[in-house]
């Protein structure tokens, strides 16, 4: 049975109980309590029936009440004119009881429906405090939408209305409120033919996308001020997050630019000191050559190699760290064997070491690891290079796999470093205080942590007992492994 029927029925059930409780009654009460029955159940239908069940509620108590309790019973003629009298007022009471109690409960659910909508606004700013995205905006806003309208109802931002999709009318009407930054449909002064709000998210000129909302009509103002009032919550979080995504961005690109004339100004005096050394070298040879001993001549020679070998370190390192902390870098991935990287790099270090100081213990079998080799390798020759260059005695590689990583360590016997150190060595420019006199930017250890950042892994140091350094290198080794490292 559908709504009206129930109340239709629930209307001449009242009327019937009323009568039924009268004749039962009747040798008991008066004809005025036997009226006060019938009025009873004309409140009770005005305030809990729809308002023509209600006022049919009324006429059939005052029909029945004439027809049972009234000289001539059984009748609907009436005997008295005081009778008359009687009965018409008790149709006026109903009526304006009825009409009292239809408006106490029209006004009772606007107050419920008015302080539900109150908490929905409340609980939706407390939730759109803590979205981080746009795509958790437009899901808070479309539960709340389905939770005070019907539906079905419609949240699109800017970006994907602006997209090639197929054409339809709520599309249409969504970028049509949108371009206008007004509410459109009906009760509105524009499209008041449609079946649909359609709300824009935002006001002119910062409008970030529109929601449609069903069932609209015409007459419900409070509904639609209410679908108003939650895509202006909506608005207000997306252009927070604006706000803050261009925030970051301008400090990003503050920061960017203050790190790059840092870098250039700390990099300048290692950079000129060696083209000094080059420049002075080379004037000298070709000014006095033939007054210059061989010996002196190859002294001159290898002063300029070294500096130039020292010059190209240092600017592939600077320009590698701007790459690395600009994010312009694009790394290279491949799944790759570390044993053949460290391969390639120990015969590289190892021209630069003829007493062949590094002793390498790589197991066979090792995880594939996704990473840019020429990048990781760069990284392990930093290591090597500096292991060689701060430290005396054997240097260690060594690689091993565990916890879905894999590490590979560094050690020397160096001067250490200490605890404050540690978290120093990988800053730019920042050199162990314990450093021999060997000459360096500082530079290498900053390159190589951005390198393993990068990756995904992380760079470390820590003191070895007995003295010396430990650097490891500890990279993240991917559960699905390619088909050729299972074989």
């Amino acid at each position: 049975m559908t709504e009206p029927r129930r109340d239709w029925a629930a209307a001449f059930a009242l009327v019937a109980a009323a009568s039924l409780i009268g004749r039962l009654l009747d040798s008991e009460i008066s004809q005025t309590s036997q009226a006060m029955i019938y009025l009873a159940a004309v409140v009770l239908a005005s305030y809990k029936l729809d308002r023509l069940p209600a006022i049919a509620c009324a006429l059939a108590s005052v029909t029945a009440f004439n027809f049972f309790f009234i000289p001539p019973r059984f009748t609907l003629a009436v005997e008295h004119h005081e009778h008359l009298i009687a009965l018409a007022v008790m149709l006026g009471v109903a009526l304006v009881v009825n009409q009292l109690a239809a408006g106490l409960r029209n006004e009772s659910q606007a107050a419920r429906l008015s302080e539900r909508r109150a908490r929905q606004l409340q609980r939706l700013s407390k939730d759109l405090i803590e979205a981080g995205s746009e795509a958790e905006v437009r899901e808070l806003g479309l539960r709340e939408f389905e939770s005070a309208f019907a539906g079905p109802c419609l949240i699109a931002l800017r970006d994907e209305l602006d997209a090639a999709a197929p054409r339809d009318s709520t599309r249409d009407g969504l970028r049509c409120c949108v371009s206008e930054a007004a509410v459109l449909g009906p009760g509105t002064s524009r499209w008041p033919g449609l079946d649909a709000w359609f709300v824009p998210l935002g006001d002119k000129g910062h409008v970030f996308g529109a929601a449609c909302v069903r069932p609209a009509l015409a007459a419900d103002v409070d509904a639609r001020e209410h679908a108003q009032a939650l895509c202006s919550l909506l608005a207000h979080a997306l252009w927070r997050l604006k706000l803050s995504a261009d925030m970051a961005a301008a400090r990003s690109e503050v920061e960017r630019h203050q790190a790059q004339r840092t870098l250039l100004a700390a990099v300048s005096h290692d950079l000129r000191t060696p083209l000094a050394a080059i420049v002075g070298a080379a004037s000298s040879l070709q000014a006095q050559r033939d007054r210059l001993a061989e010996p002196e001549q190859r002294r001159l020679l290898a002063s300029i190699e070294n500096e130039a070998a020292y010059l190209s370190i240092v600017t592939e390192n600077t320009l590698q760290l701007v790459r690395l902390a600009g994010g312009s870098l694009q790394l290279r991935r491949d799944w790759e064997s570390m044993e053949e990287i460290i391969g390639s790099v120990l015969a590289r270090v190892r021209q630069r070491d003829p007493t062949r100081r590094i002793k390498s213990r790589v197991p066979r079998e090792l995880p594939l690891v996704k990473v840019d080799p020429v990048l990781i390798a760069q990284l392990l020759t930093n290591l090597l290079d500096n292991a060689l260059k701060y430290s005396e005695g054997a240097v260690d590689l060594t690689v091993q796999a565990d916890a879905g990583e894999l590490c590979a360590t560094v050690k020397d016997r160096g001067a250490g470093v200490d605890g404050e150190d540690a978290q120093r060595l990988f800053e730019p420019f920042v050199r162990g205080e314990r450093s021999s006199g060997e000459r360096g930017a500082g530079l290498g250890l900053a390159v190589c942590r951005a390198i393993a950042i990068a990756h995904g892994g992380r760079l470390t140091v820590r003191r070895r007992s007995g003295g010396g350094s430990s650097f490891c290198l500890a990279l993240p080794v991917e559960a699905e492994q390619p088909e050729q490292a299972k074989a």
